[in-house]
């Protein structure tokens, strides 16, 4: 099944904003107009893990490959060579990298020479060289061999070139004390050039005139980028700038004094994944301050950003995905980094999240509302939606009418054909948040605010804390990874914190004590409930109480608390207590798991399913306060049951909880209006797969 990309068609679509800045797109891949004319923006697409960033860049090279000279480099993952000289540093490794996929013929025109960035990539290989280490030599010399397979293929992956080069080298080392970076480099460069390079392309050399102190001289150019290159420092960043140019200018010359016939069809692609690190602005930054200078090329850079507010996007153009569905304009400013239209990449919406869940499951067996559970609990993160859709057409049959977004995180996913499948849960927590070492981020997704991550970090993570401030190192991880921050939550966003919480209560596979969930929240539970803790603190101890599986204590507080004038804050300290995780069991994983959940019979005042006994009552009530303590267990179980990310509203319960606030509302001397207006408006609220609002009925549901 060919893969199929949600919400990107303002990128895709046949006049989107890859087709316009390319020249080419639709069916065939027909001319478009080129929107920015001759001085296109870097488009750089920003999202977090999951936002869809890589899928789309390799459809893009899916796309256009073939089609126009194009690459595909991950920024994160150019792999050092072996035993390398300090000739090679990422950059170089790169455009090499980027040479060698953007060299081949393609519809319509002949391969793209790369004698420019040949010749300097030559040039800087030769630093370090020593005549005690011919083999060092050898080895950085054969690696070229596929950059210079672009300007002649049959001489380039000769190896006798090679050869004539340490021969020289050997010469030089002979005639000089101290082996200096420029006569090395002069020796490599003369050489390729006699083996290697044709008398047209031997013309290229005069590029390097324009190198500081060259005066015009391309060899005394190259010797120049080769003594600044081992200089390390701003010097290397200078020299590695001007092989960026050589890459660029490679590629222009590739469509000067074409024919009719020979008319390159698209502009050259160059798509960079995990631009926002060193690399990322090593490559893209010498590109922006020419263009900024006023030198116009071809090329098509979309790279892709996991950090939205990242200091070289300070001065970037900034718009929405959808916004450029037709038209992206990009004013170029004062400084060079507004030669960057920064994409934000959006969630997936309801219906896209529905458009993929029945793509992936034609039969639609699952429950209706799964894929909206989906949305609500993923938020549109197009690799939630996508792995928990796979999982769900792929459950066994008989299972799928029973699916919760809960019981997804329990499966697993078939992610390739000659591998076996894979837990849903992990997979999707270890691409979220690639950590070598997940236990604190797990311990800690328990967490309120730093406070009670520091708490946690010094109780349960003793041995972590060894390498600083536990608490501040997820913290400052997790910015890096641009995760969001609420007031609510240590770790903020609901479909990470789920996953995390996840692994906390069943990664050690201790069903039923639960020791490292139980564990954790005592810990919280202790703390909120020490003694002289503010009484701004309790709704946290209830909310812990309810993480370990006890209602009671919330129940009674709600119930002494009711008669208060504050009603709106009566009914926020609900909702706060009620959005404590439910400590289920995973789906076939012990008794009762995988049944009914309990806190649907609690809502709606019946038996539990698994047979247990009722609750007791607390001692010392007379009748009228009997009904009170049994209405606001009702409801606090249905808030807990409908606002859980990880279950799906029932119509039932949501009516029963209409019902209580109703006759809670008649209960009330003063402050019947909010709980009046809640029984109108939280029921609309969870229908919209909106948090219950407060006050009732306020839009933004603060």
């Amino acid at each position: 099944m060919p893969r199929v990309l949600y919400g990107r068609e303002a990128v895709l679509q046949r006049t989107g904003l890859a087709a316009r800045l390319i020249g080419l797109g639709g069916e065939g891949l027909a001319r478009v107009p080129h929107e920015h004319g001759d001085d296109p923006p870097v488009v750089v697409f920003t999202g977090g893990r999951g936002m869809g960033k890589t899928a789309l860049l390799k459809k893009l090279r899916d796309t256009y490959k073939g089609a126009t000279p194009l690459a595909l480099v991950d920024c994160d993952r150019i792999e050092p060579p072996a035993d390398h000289g300090p000739g090679w540093t990422e950059l170089t490794g790169a455009l090499a990298e980027l040479a060698v996929q953007l060299a081949p013929r393609v519809t319509g025109a002949k391969p793209v020479q790369f004698p420019r960035l040949s010749l300097g990539l030559v040039a800087v290989a030769s630093t370090g060289w020593s005549r005690e280490d011919e083999e060092r030599a050898q080895r950085d010399l054969q690696r070229l061999g596929p950059v210079l397979s672009t300007v002649d293929a049959t001489k380039g992956a000769a190896a006798n070139w090679v050869t004539k080069v340490l021969t020289k080298l050997a010469a030089t080392f002979a005639e000089t004390a101290a082996p200096l970076a420029g006569l090395l480099a002069e020796a490599t460069v003369e050489t390729v050039l006699e083996e290697v390079f044709g008398r047209v392309q031997q013309k290229s050399e005069g590029w390097y005139g324009s190198y500081r102190n060259a005066g015009g001289r391309g060899k005394a150019g190259l010797q120049q980028l080769a003594i600044d290159f081992e200089q390390g420092g701003r010097r290397r960043r200078e020299a590695e700038g001007f092989l960026v140019g050589a890459l660029v200018e490679d590629l222009g010359q590739a469509y000067k004094g074409l024919t009719r016939v020979g008319t390159r069809r698209g502009r050259p692609v160059v798509l960079l994944d995990n631009a926002h690190g060193e690399l990322g602005r090593r490559l893209v930054e010498p590109i922006l301050r020419a263009r900024h200078e006023g030198r116009r090329d071809k090329l098509v850079v979309l790279a892709a950003s996991r950090v939205h507010q990242h200091e070289g996007l300070r001065h970037a153009h900034r718009m929405k995905l959808p916004e450029t569905a037709h038209r992206a304009p990009a004013p170029r400013g004062e400084d060079v980094t507004s030669g960057i239209l920064a994409v934000e990449l959006t969630p997936l919406s309801p219906n896209q999240t529905q458009a993929a869940f029945d793509r992936l499951d034609p039969s639609g067996r699952t429950p209706a509302d799964l894929a909206r559970g989906v949305h609500r609990l993923t938020g549109g993160r197009p690799l939630g939606v996508l792995l928990l859709g796979q999982a769900a057409a792929e459950a066994p049959r008989a299972e799928r009418p029973g699916l919760t977004p809960g019981a997804l995180l329990d499966l697993t996913v078939e992610l390739r054909e000659d591998a076996h499948p894979v837990p849903v849960a992990p997979t999707l927590l270890g691409a979220l948040l690639p950590q070598p070492r997940l236990e604190p981020f797990t311990v800690l997704a328990a967490a309120h605010d730093e406070e009670s991550a520091r708490l946690l970090a010094h109780t349960r993570l003793r041995a972590e804390n060894r390498d600083g401030d536990m608490a501040l190192l997820v913290r400052d991880r997790l910015r890096a990874e641009d995760w969001a921050e609420g007031p609510e939550h240590f770790v903020a966003d609901p479909l990470l914190r789920a996953l995390l919480l996840h692994r906390l209560r069943f990664e050690d596979a201790d069903h039923p004590r639960h020791a490292a969930w139980r564990a954790v929240h005592e810990t919280l539970h202790r703390h909120y409930g020490r003694a002289g803790a503010p009484a701004a603190e309790l709704p946290y101890r209830l909310f812990h109480e309810l993480a370990l599986g006890r209602a009671e204590d919330a129940v009674t507080h709600l119930r002494t608390t009711f008669p208060e004038p504050d009603v709106v804050g009566w009914l926020g300290r609900l909702r706060f207590v009620a959005s404590a995780p439910y400590p289920r069991e995973a789906s076939g994983g012990g008794p009762g798991a995988g049944g009914p959940d309990p806190r649907r019979a609690a809502a709606l005042g019946r038996p539990a399913p698994d047979g247990r006994a009722p609750v007791p009552l607390p001692d010392g009530l007379d009748a009228d306060a009997t009904a009170l303590h049994l209405s606001v267990r009702r409801l606090l179980h249905a808030v807990w049951l409908l606002t859980d990310p990880l279950a799906l509203p029932d119509e039932e319960v949501t009516e029963k909880l209409a019902h209580e606030l109703r006759q809670l509302s008649g209960r009330h001397l003063t402050g019947n209006s909010p709980l009046w207006d809640a029984a109108t408006h939280w029921p609309r609220d969870i229908h919209a797969w909106r948090r219950p609002s407060l006050p009732p009925g306020r839009e933004d549901g603060v």
